[in-house]
């Protein structure tokens, strides 16, 4: 997955980052509170119990409705394969939840950081490289 931001316009939000749409936004939080709830730590049958309840809409969560931001409890329904496909995965992939195949469960984890700061080292390596030499034809 690829993380394009725009620094003057850096949302306050890490899944505004992170996610493209609305709804990915939303099932995101859903997950880590979900995760957080139980311990940071999910078992591999509970994380499809999870994404079984967010395909058939029986998730309720609170959001906010018009202009007024007006709080309101309404079901989320989110498409199974699509939750592992734009969810679960990227967010493995990124770091942000590891995946135990010994205990089959996934965990909450800090990767994510220390891989944006290594992120940041190679630019700072990059700056400092001399310049490349262009071949006089």
């Amino acid at each position: 997955m690829v993380v394009l931001f725009d620094q003057f316009n850096l949302p306050e939000d890490i899944f505004e980052v992170v996610f493209a749409t609305a709804q990915q936004v939303m099932v995101g939080k859903l997950l880590i509170k979900e995760m957080k709830s139980k311990g940071g730590e999910m078992g591999k049958t509970e994380m499809s119990l999870f994404a079984t309840k967010l395909h058939e809409g029986k998730l309720i969560e609170e959001v906010d409705i018009g202009p007024v931001k007006k709080k309101e409890k309404v079901p989320v329904s989110y498409n199974k394969r699509q939750f592992y496909d734009r969810i679960l995965t990227p967010m493995k992939s990124m770091g942000l939840i590891d995946y135990d195949l010994y205990k089959k469960t996934y965990r909450l984890s800090d990767k994510f950081n220390k891989e944006m700061i290594r992120i940041g080292l190679m630019w700072v390596q990059e700056l400092r490289k001399a310049p490349l030499e262009v071949p006089k034809a």
